[in-house]
Order: C-alpha cells, then sequence, then structure tokens
C-alpha cells in the first residue's frame, strides 16, 4: 500500500472524527527546547546513519489547520545500531511505524521532548540498510513571525482562499517531517507527495513528477529533489498562477525557470521574473554553474519575506522597488542556491559562508550591472549596520539559534554584513582573479566546475582558510583570526608630526597585522604594505591626505560608532 494512499486514508478518518476546535494562534502549539534546537553537537546515536532516501507524503488541511504525513526514510548504517533516534516535533505524534515492512506496537517507540525513539526488532550491524514507515500528524506550530521565527504560516488570499507556508532555518527540519535536524543530516533524495484542496496548487523543492487528481477534486503534487538542504524542504499552498521560461547557460545546458504568483499580479510578477535570467547569468559568470540545474531554478511568493528553500525559494518582498535597480530580496535568496545549498556549512558556526556571501553578492550583482559607484554605494549602505559585539566564528559546534540569535550569544546580523566586508576586504586582498578562484573552489570544491561534475558539499571556515592559502601562496590566519574569531574590529591609528606621517594597526590580542592600506597624498594614491603593521611616510606640509580613500579594508570609525550609538537613543526613545 503506497504511502500516499495511507495518508489520504488517514487525513480522511480523521476529517470524520475530529470535532470543533479553536485554531492555533501565533506561537502556538508551543515548542520543547529539544525542537527549536538545530543543529550543535550531533547525537552519538543519529551520528551512525547516512540518511539515504526519504519518501515524504503530506496532506494539508486549511479547514482544521492540520498536517498529516507519512514519511519513508531509508538509512545506512556506519555502525551497529539498535535504536533509531529521529528528529520530530511531538505536536506531530505518530500513529503508525514500521521498520523494514514489520509494524510496531506503540510501546516501541517514544517522543516526549520532540526526538523520537525507536527500539529496533533486532540490532542492525555495520552497513546495514533501516526503512523506517512513519504516519504522523497533528497541529503544526504556527510561527509568529516568519521567516525569523519558524514554523507554518496560514494565511489567506484577498479573495478569502487558503495561502499557507513552511519556514525552518531555524528550528529545522522536524518542525513538519521527521528529519536528521543538523547540516550533515542531508538526505540523498527526497521525493514529495503533496496533497492539496481543489484549486489550489503546491509547488515545492525539485523537479515536477506529475500531479494527480483525485476523485473529491484534490491533488496531488508529486516532486523529487537530490541532496536538499536539511531546512531547505519546503510546503507552499496557494491558487497559485505561473509564469514559466528556460534560460540557455553558459556552461551549455538549459535551465527551467518558474514563478508561481498570487492571481491579480501578473505585471508585477512577469517585472520580477524578468530578473530571472540576468541574475542567474551573474551568479554563473561570477561564481559558476547553477548548481540545480537538472531540477529548476523555482520561486514562488509567500506570506513571509522569504528563504532559501532549494529550487523553490520564498519570496514576500512585495515587489519592492530600490535605487541599485533590481530586488535585493528575491537576488539573496537566489544568492543561496551556490551559499548555503550547494555550499553548506557544516557546522553552523560556519554560518557566514551561507549569509556573508549572499548579503555580498547584492552589492557584487550592483558591480557588475552599473560599476563601481553602485557597489561602493550598496556597500556603504551595509557598513553602518555592524555591530561588533561577538564573533563571527568560536571554533565549537554550535546550534544555529547560537550563531543567529544576539540573546544566545550569536553574532546576529553581523554573520551578514561583518561577514559581506570581510570578503570585500579579501577580495582588495588577494586581488579579484584569486578571489573568485578562492570562491569557485570552496563552492564546488574544485577550480573546473561544469555541469554534471560536482555535486553539493559541505565547508568550513578552517578549509576556507586552506583554500585561500592555496590559491594564494601565502598564509592569511592573521586576517581571519581578525575578522572572524575577535568581535573588535581593528584600528588604524594616525599620528602626523610635521612632513612624516605614522600609521599603525591596533588589533585585538596586540596580534600581527600586516594588512596594506591606500593612501591618498594630495592627487597621489600608493599602497602602502604595512608589513610588520606600521609604516612611515613622508608627506609635503600641508598635502590633504586621505587614509583608505576606496575603503577597501573593514576597520574601526569612531563616526559609524557615533552614528550607531546617537540611532539607538533614537530608537529608545
Amino acid at each position: 500500500m503506497s504511502p500516499r494512499f495511507l495518508l489520504l486514508a488517514s487525513a480522511a478518518l480523521f476529517a470524520a472524527t475530529a470535532t470543533a476546535a479553536p485554531l492555533p494562534k501565533k506561537g502556538e502549539p508551543p515548542l520543547t527546547e529539544q525542537t527549536m534546537r538545530s543543529g550543535g553537537v550531533i547525537d552519538a546515536e543519529q551520528a551512525k546513519l547516512t540518511f539515504v532516501s526519504a519518501d515524504l507524503a503530506f496532506e494539508v488541511l486549511p479547514v482544521t489547520q492540520r498536517l498529516e504525513g507519512v514519511a519513508t526514510l531509508v538509512f545506512t548504517t556506519k555502525a551497529p545500531v539498535s535504536v533509531l533516534k529521529i528528529d520530530l516535533d511531538r505536536n506531530l505524534p505518530v500513529r503508525a511505524l514500521s521498520i523494514d515492512g514489520v509494524a510496531l506496537t506503540p510501546a516501541a517507540w517514544t517522543n516526549p521532548e520532540g526526538r523520537l525513539v525507536v527500539t529496533l526488532p533486532r540490532t542492525v550491524p555495520t552497513g546495514g540498510k533501516i526503512t523506517a514507515r512513519i504516519t504522523y500528524g497533528g497541529t503544526p506550530h504556527v510561527a509568529v513571525r516568519a521567516p525569523w521565527d519558524d514554523g507554518v504560516v496560514w494565511s489567506k488570499t484577498l479573495d478569502g482562499r487558503t495561502w499557507f507556508a513552511t519556514t525552518a532555518e531555524g528550528y529545522g527540519c522536524d518542525l513538519f517531517w521527521p528529519c536528521l535536524d543538523f547540516p550533515t543530516g542531508e538526505p540523498g533524495v527526497v521525493t514529495l507527495h503533496i496533497t492539496v484542496p481543489k484549486g489550489l496548487k503546491a509547488p515545492s523543492n525539485g523537479r515536477l513528477l506529475g500531479v494527480d487528481t483525485l476523485p473529491d477534486g484534490r491533488t496531488t503534487w508529486n516532486w523529487r529533489t537530490k541532496n536538499p538542504n536539511t531546512y531547505a524542504i519546503a510546503l507552499n499552498v496557494g491558487p497559485y498562477e505561473e509564469i514559466s521560461g528556460t534560460y540557455k547557460s553558459r556552461f551549455g545546458n538549459s535551465i527551467p525557470m518558474f514563478y508561481w504568483y498570487l492571481p491579480g499580479e501578473e505585471a508585477k510578477a512577469k517585472t520580477l521574473f524578468a530578473e530571472f535570467a540576468p541574475t542567474l547569468d551573474f551568479f554563473e559568470s561570477t561564481v559558476g554553474p547553477y548548481p540545480f540545474g537538472d531540477e529548476k531554478v523555482g520561486v514562488v511568493e509567500t506570506p513571509h519575506k522569504g528563504m532559501e528553500h532549494q529550487t523553490i525559494n520564498a519570496y514576500g518582498n512585495d515587489y519592492a522597488k530600490a535605487p541599485e535597480g533590481f530586488d535585493w530580496l528575491f537576488q539573496h535568496e537566489f544568492a543561496h542556491e551556490w551559499f548555503g545549498n550547494q555550499l553548506t556549512a557544516a557546522n553552523w558556526d560556519d554560518y557566514w559562508l551561507h549569509e556573508g556571501y549572499g548579503s555580498y553578492m547584492q552589492p557584487a550583482y550592483g558591480r557588475w550591472r552599473e560599476g563601481e559607484a553602485r557597489y561602493a554605494t550598496m556597500m556603504d549602505a551595509q557598513r553602518s549596520q555592524i555591530a561588533n559585539l561577538k564573533p563571527i566564528t568560536t571554533g565549537r559546534i554550535r546550534t544555529e539559534e547560537e550563531v543567529y540569535e544576539a540573546s544566545k550569544g550569536g553574532a546576529g546580523l553581523d554573520i551578514y554584513m561583518k561577514g559581506s566586508w570581510m570578503l570585500h576586504t579579501l577580495r582588495g586582498l588577494i586581488g579579484d582573479a584569486a578571489f573568485r578562484d578562492v570562491t569557485r573552489r570552496a563552492v564546488y570544491g574544485r577550480p573546473d566546475p561544469k555541469p554534471g561534475n560536482f555535486k553539493p558539499r559541505f565547508g568550513s571556515t578552517a578549509e576556507y582558510q586552506a583554500i585561500v592559502a592555496q590559491v594564494t601562496g601565502k598564509d592569511y590566519r592573521w586576517f581571519f583570526d581578525v575578522y572572524l574569531r575577535q568581535a573588535a574590529l581593528p584600528e588604524l591609528v594616525q599620528t602626523r608630526v610635521g612632513d612624516t606621517l605614522t600609521l599603525s594597526w591596533k588589533v585585538p590580542g596586540n596580534g600581527r597585522f600586516p594588512m596594506p592600506v591606500e593612501v591618498q597624498i594630495g592627487d597621489r594614491i600608493e599602497r602602502v604594505a604595512m608589513t610588520d603593521g606600521t609604516a612611515t611616510l613622508s608627506v609635503p606640509a600641508g598635502a590633504h591626505v586621505i587614509i583608505d580613500p576606496f575603503a577597501r579594508a573593514l576597520r574601526y570609525s569612531q563616526q559609524i560608532e557615533d552614528y550607531r550609538n546617537w540611532r539607538a537613543g533614537k530608537g529608545a526613545k
């Protein structure tokens, strides 16, 4: 019997027996600490598993705001396993469970805190295979402020029809399907079957296998995607209309493109869709091949701001206009197809690989489109948002929340803006050609990516630092030690006595920091090596001096600190 049939039968039974109940409000039902935890130190039993595949059948029930599911999960074992541990929110209780086709009694599993623990009928040896079929369902947690707070979003279109979406980057995949909730828990392939009420569509990850129409008018949307990021699986339901096209890649392949939008927005939707091909060309020309060209470029309008769901990026920017002439949110989420989905941080501690690069790509695109003035303007807009309260990385295995949330000791927004400015500074330090090479190797694991010769991979700060050394032939640990492993920015101290200008870098811990800097003296600009962190220059009396006139180096600025403090004071009032 197929998972989809079991799901539909289960949903029908529930619909027939359920009594009227109040619909959940934002933040309900409550989550356990375990469910709100994503990543961190991997459980010893889960570390024994390789996640081969997941077949996920869902039915979205808007009237009762419930979610019903049947998940068939296949694992292989790296060591003997007698207990199977799978992350799943306890608000979606398990009703039936079988292992390798043998039904278990409810006594064989428990899930008090959001981690399903299954006692296996027998110990599975190293190199063995486990197939678990899990029938579950309930009321999924409703996000308070998606996507910054995770969960599901139940909304309505202007004409009152269902508009539904999921978002799970912070709390993780276990909010709505049974999974291994840590970055390296990616399944090799995921097949989705999403059943929705008549008149609604369900665009999702990967390639569309087909749409089944049921006798009562409901439809089941079948999708398949390879190596998806754990938080990137997404359900989207609404009365969508669709625009599609094909991009002829500079690498010789053709890539299908789709945008699903709400009725009544065709003109605005076409304007946004017109950005797809040039944005794709920018990434392919500056980074490398689109990683999922054999599936699709997919974007769907959502009732929340946005999220980088692999091949089905969420878009909720209300078609906003900007001086740079492109939609920053669409471009940012699309950047994550390379930095987040193709290259995934194996440890959330290295989250800047996603968000630093993702944020840098908007000014980089501005430069590609219009030149240096646009690039400088957009970089400047990011600069005043850098807080420097916590180091970007710690060298520890951390959860997503411990990195993203400042209240939990994380660097917060600095993984975006400080990460972006660090990359800007690195580009200025090693040069454009080396920076492109470093980026390409970090994303694809090789310098010569072509469609078919790479697959999604995991990266780290340590690996990135090693790639920089490999490409440049130099050790730049001093650079990463200051910008990633310290909170405070380097300060360039200037002393001018008579016709002598002395420059000296002051860095946290007083370590080595030989960052070169440009100095403009009158109309002449020279690059000063700063080999030992200091330099002395002869300056004619009365000459006007500008340090770092093109702002190539991220450094402490008193005027920006004064501005931030002033803004904070205005906000407090």
